[in-house]
């Protein structure tokens, strides 16, 4: 097929069956395989008045049969992609309503798992039937295993490494573990101008500890049905963390209520179930509610997981924020957990915790791992950010 032939096949399956009209290559000109991906998008973009081509009347669709979409959702897994198998996924939900579909057994063996379709599933646990949510809980754990084999070492890694390196000695036993910094700080006074040199007095060196808990780690989780993507995440990363002796780690889930998760972090699936997406939002309850759980502030990382829209009593919430900083807690605040780009915030309550020095950004799964090395390190998170958005 040439350059010119090719391109009028692709139009032809972007416009759909207008595209005969203009002359175009018709449904005889297309491939079995190319007839096929055709009808499938026919089958989702296609209604009228809202066409791939913004008009004509829809020929073909799902309707309302399970059967008949689990057929669908097979032959889009045949003709496109993953990726793209998750984008019309969720065109599926909003365009042709299938939320209600998602409850039928036979559609949880179908769809393409992923992080979207758990945050479906998970809004729809109140209301599934029974016989649909042990389908539900395979898809979930299949999705959460994954997202874990692909997190779980380097999070392990780096953590473990920000724990080792975070305790000081004044003997360090090993060239490597100096940390120079800190060292070429405490010795400015012992600088000898004629020879452009300082001469260490006192050496500032990373510490080595391995047994025993040394970081306390609390995750309040916002469960408003607009974080679902960051509790699916953040429920994942939580068991990672829980995972190590070196760690105490809580998860704490709220909307106007408050529920302490910990108990169930030894299986992420637990944790998703347990949540309840949706709902208003009570933050400063939340946090009143971590306080009570961090007994030893220096040593302890509290990470808030929310877009910030406050339900509950703004001022407070931000004198609790500022009292847990000034113990000595290193507080992170996420406007999202995910990596679906720019999230929806509350502006004003994030520039109020900037001005103490509490920087609210979103994270990608990707950099949660090194972010929370720098928090156990105790670095400012003010750089960190400023140093991945140049990134």
């Amino acid at each position: 097929m040439n350059a010119v032939d090719e391109r009028e096949r692709r139009w032809r399956l972007v416009l759909g069956r207008e595209a005969q009209c203009s002359g175009g290559v018709g449904a005889a000109g297309l491939s079995a395989a190319d007839q096929g991906m055709d009808g499938a998008l026919e089958a989702l973009y296609d209604r009228s008045g809202s066409g791939r081509n913004g008009g004509g009347q829809r020929s073909a669709g799902l309707g309302g049969s399970a059967p008949r979409v689990a057929r669908w959702l097979g032959d889009i897994r045949e003709y496109f992609p993953s990726s793209v198998v998750q984008v019309m996924q969720k065109d599926a939900m909003a365009r042709l309503g299938l939320h209600q579909l998602l409850l039928e057994p036979e559609m949880m063996e179908a769809v393409e798992p992923d992080v979207h379709l758990v945050g479906t599933l998970l809004s729809l646990n109140r209301v599934m039937p029974d016989e649909a949510r042990e389908s539900a809980r395979a898809v979930v754990r299949r999705v959460v295993d994954d997202l874990e084999r692909r997190v779980a070492q380097r999070t392990r890694s780096l953590v473990q490494g920000a724990i080792d390196r975070s305790a000081r000695t004044h003997r360090p036993r090993r060239a490597a573990d100096i940390d120079w910094n800190a060292t070429i700080r405490r010795n400015l006074a012992h600088y000898l101008p004629e020879h452009n040199t300082i001469v260490p007095q006192t050496l500032v060196g990373y510490g080595r500890r391995s047994r025993g808990v040394q970081k306390d780690v609390v995750l309040a989780i916002d469960q408003s049905g607009s974080m679902a993507s960051s509790v699916v995440y953040a429920s994942v990363f939580g068991a990672v963390l829980a995972s190590m002796k070196t760690l105490r780690t809580s998860l704490v889930v709220f909307d106007t209520a408050v529920v302490d998760l910990t108990e169930q972090l030894t299986d992420p699936v637990e944790v998703l179930f347990g949540t309840q997406l949706g709902g208003g939002t009570h933050i400063n309850k939340a946090i009143a509610y971590c306080q009570g759980l961090i007994t030893k502030p220096n040593d302890s990382v509290f990470v808030l997981i929310s877009d910030l829209y406050e339900g509950g009593v703004r001022a407070e919430m931000l004198r609790r924020v500022a009292a847990m900083q000034a113990a000595g807690v290193q507080v992170v605040v996420l406007l999202a957990l995910s990596d679906e780009g720019a999230p929806f915030y509350d502006r004003q309550n994030a520039s109020a915790l900037a001005e103490m020095g509490v920087p609210a950004f979103a994270c990608t799964p990707d950099a949660f791992p090194e972010l929370m090395a720098a928090a156990i390190q105790g670095q400012p998170l003010t750089s960190w950010v400023e140093k991945h958005q140049d990134a």
